[in-house]
């Protein structure tokens, strides 16, 4: 199966989201170290990094891939463009080897292997989307029985884990907090994708921003990832960051591409075979993402002093999203 020309773009754009934000994740490591070597250290409390000029470069660089990210979903689907995500963990992962001295280890290198290999495949059978001309038609795909169901139960589901889960299990189980951003997390991807549309068609001479719903669609975005972002804060500050990231890539990743099979019926155009490859492609990435992280938890651990990792936890927490 060919890959039209906007997947062609689409993984342009998310390769380079994954580039930007892995190198993202280095260079703010190093304005960390060297702002603890002078002050008092982020995982400490401290926020002597905001006097970093390289932390800012850093900051820089990491929104640049989180501006290519949601431009890429103007143009594929998001079982494209959200598997990919994982190539970001690959770059940070090769990179760390070579300018922070964090050894990737031989099953890291499997784990980098295992995550492209899937990657690759996801790609060249990636569905292709139809043309949309107006965010009415986006607002027409979210409003019918099938996706109005599926946001319902996410919200149900959410409100009954802040509401019953997160007081009595919210320290001690870290699916709760994974759960509540993950499940916000498919929704955020559907309105950041019809944002982007939004933003595509009006660069092209038509203005979507006179439609009162291309401003729900970015309300949306806008509450989504305030909730992610403080669930996910929650978790980080409470569990290991080395379990938190593949688990909670997991699951956003798997809910982003239910919602996007509902909403935008990705699949109805392939058949069996394509949608089985690409489902072994994403398994690929899945496992080469755990193998991966579990290999950069179970290493050599880093030179002393021992706080230097709640470090890596503040650096992941202000960069995950």
């Amino acid at each position: 199966m060919g890959v039209s020309e906007d997947n062609v773009r689409g993984l342009v754009l998310a390769m380079s989201s994954s580039i930007f934000i892995g190198l993202s994740f280095i260079v703010k490591k190093k304005g960390l170290q060297k702002a603890g070597a002078n002050g008092v250290r982020a995982g400490s409390g401290g926020f002597s990094y905001l006097y970093e000029p390289i932390w800012w470069v850093g900051m820089l660089t990491m929104i640049l891939g989180e501006v290519a990210n949601f431009a890429a979903y103007a143009f594929a689907p998001a079982i494209l463009v959200t598997p990919l995500g994982a190539l970001s963990i690959i770059v940070s992962a090769v990179l760390a080897h070579f300018m922070l001295n964090e050894k990737l280890h031989i099953f890291g290198v499997l784990g980098c292997i295992l995550c492209v290999v899937g990657s690759v495949s996801i790609v060249l059978h990636a569905p292709r989307e139809k043309d949309i001309v107006s965010v009415k038609e986006v607002w027409s795909l979210a409003t019918e029985p099938g996706f109005v169901t599926y946001s319902c139960l996410v919200l149900f589901l959410v409100a009954f884990l802040i509401v019953q889960l997160v007081p009595r299990y919210g320290q001690t189980h870290m699916l709760v907090y994974v759960g509540i951003c993950s499940l916000m997390g498919s929704l955020t991807v559907m309105s950041v994708k019809a944002v982007s549309i939004a933003l595509k068609l009006t660069f092209s001479g038509m203005n979507q921003f006179v439609y009162y719903q291309t401003w729900f669609f970015a309300a949306t975005v806008a509450f989504c990832c305030v909730m992610q972002i403080n669930y996910l804060n929650k978790a980080l500050d409470t569990f290991n960051t080395a379990v938190i990231s593949p688990v909670y890539y997991v699951m956003f990743t798997t809910f982003t591409i239910c919602a996007s099979m509902i909403m935008f019926k990705d699949w109805d155009s392939q058949n069996a075979s394509q949608i089985v490859t690409e489902i072994c492609g994403f398994i690929t990435i899945l496992s080469g993402t755990f193998l991966l992280h579990k290999t950069m938890d179970t290493g050599s651990p880093p030179p002393p002093p021992p706080p230097a990792m709640c470090v890596v936890g503040m650096d992941c927490d202000s960069a995950v999203f």
